[in-house]
């Protein structure tokens, strides 16, 4: 039976309501300016007097943004994969089979997440150039992987210390070798944190700018956040086509994060918390 809502609780519900209400202002004022024409497209009113799906017919008409929207989902998906096997092996390794050097190893990945995306942009653009990687896809995927693999080992890590040892070695009595055990008993119970690697990686990938400016400079390999630079010349007079770009990409992981929050939630407080 739920216990009656207190006044104290009542007010810190009316208080996260009143703060969502406020963050999602200037996601509905964007939403709203992709639906104006360009006459009303600099009017300060937030809701426009008149609505036009004349702006997201030209975008999704245009052969361009088609491209954009494949090479980040590509992009996405793929660094999503990669970071997780990657993740996956070296907590394993960390918590489970005790390698020598372990805890410096762990010190030293976890470090990498005090550095500024500032500060590596140069030497991963020269890095890259050197190897011949600049305009591919794994030029990208690479350096994302690697910004991404310092907070899965953290999440994962703390998930894996609390798996019960009696389970693996139960495992090990019936044959099965470190691979296996990892696979098909430490993998299954770590799912949820998996699952919040998985959606903070796909985030942090589609929407990341300052990388893919870098690095992808052919219009026919840019992600989908570089496209907005690529329309502001044909649409800068018309903020309304723009602003339906911008919706389009904030759209994506909104409504991944929507469908798996639940998930998201849970494996964050499994993962982050214990330990």
């Amino acid at each position: 039976m739920r216990k009656p809502l207190t006044r104290s609780g009542l007010f810190a519900g009316a208080l996260l309501l009143a703060a969502t209400a406020v963050s999602l202002v200037p996601s509905i004022y964007m939403f709203d300016i992709s639906l104006r024409n360009a006459t009303d497209s600099f009017s300060p009113a937030l809701i426009a007097s008149h609505v036009t799906f004349a702006n997201w017919q030209a975008i999704l008409l245009h052969g361009d943004l088609a491209r954009f929207f494949l090479n980040s989902a590509l992009v996405s998906v793929a660094t999503v994969a990669l970071t997780l096997v990657c993740v996956i092996g070296l907590s394993y390794a960390i918590s489970r089979l005790r390698i020598k050097g372990g805890h410096i190893l762990l010190l030293l990945v976890v470090s990498a997440l005090l550095l500024p995306l500032a500060s590596l942009l140069v030497p991963i653009a020269k890095l890259l150039e050197m190897l011949g990687m600049t305009n591919s896809y794994f030029g990208l995927i690479g350096p994302e992987t690697a910004i991404g693999i310092p907070f899965g080992t953290v999440i994962v890590k703390a998930a894996m210390d609390e798996i019960p040892v009696a389970l693996e070695e139960a495992a090990r009595i019936d044959g099965a070798g470190s691979f296996a055990v990892l696979l098909r008993v430490v993998v299954p119970l770590v799912q949820p944190s998996l699952i919040v690697v998985a959606i903070w990686q796909f985030l942090y990938s589609w929407n990341e700018f300052f990388l893919a400016l870098v690095i992808m400079t052919r219009d026919a390999m840019k992600p989908l956040p570089l496209a907005p630079l690529y329309y502001q010349g044909p649409f800068m007079t018309d903020p309304g086509k723009l602003f339906a770009i911008l919706t389009l990409i904030a759209v994506v992981p909104m409504l991944a994060y929507i469908v798996l929050q639940r998930w998201f939630v849970a494996g964050l407080m499994e993962g982050g918390v214990k330990g």
